[in-house]
């Protein structure tokens, strides 16, 4: 979907459902950057390496998250994972709101209210 473009529920479902698979490995790899960069330098390496992997894993992060947005998705956190699909609902302009850990796109909220204003998708 272009930039700028809204999604019906329908459509933001159905691209939630392409985008789950990212949207996990995004958490996965979060997770495990975050290991690896507590690692101390001098230290004994996290068994799941070291630099490098590090490294990597920042790069797959920033390649996953490009892909996100390039569906013309949101994306408003990181830890934890948020992301709206802007629509409208009854003529109002709203964000279709998904977080990280929900499996379907059940929740919105008005522009002005943001997070704080979700409410059940009717």
């Amino acid at each position: 979907m272009a930039a700028g473009a809204l999604f019906t529920v329908e459509e933001a479902r159905a691209e939630l459902a392409r985008l789950l698979p990212v949207l996990d490995e995004v958490v996965a790899l979060r997770a495990d950057a975050a290991e690896l960069a507590i690692t101390p330098p001098d230290g004994p390496p996290s068994p799941l390496g070291g630099l490098p992997e590090l490294k990597a894993a920042q790069a797959r992060l920033d390649e996953l998250l490009t892909t996100v947005q390039q569906t013309g998705v949101e994306l408003k956190g990181f830890a934890p994972l948020l992301v709206d699909f802007p629509s409208e609902l009854a003529g109002r302009p709203v964000l279709l709101c998904w977080l990280e850990g929900d499996r379907s796109l059940d929740w919105y909220h008005p522009l002005d209210t943001g997070f704080a204003g979700r409410r059940p998708i009717p």
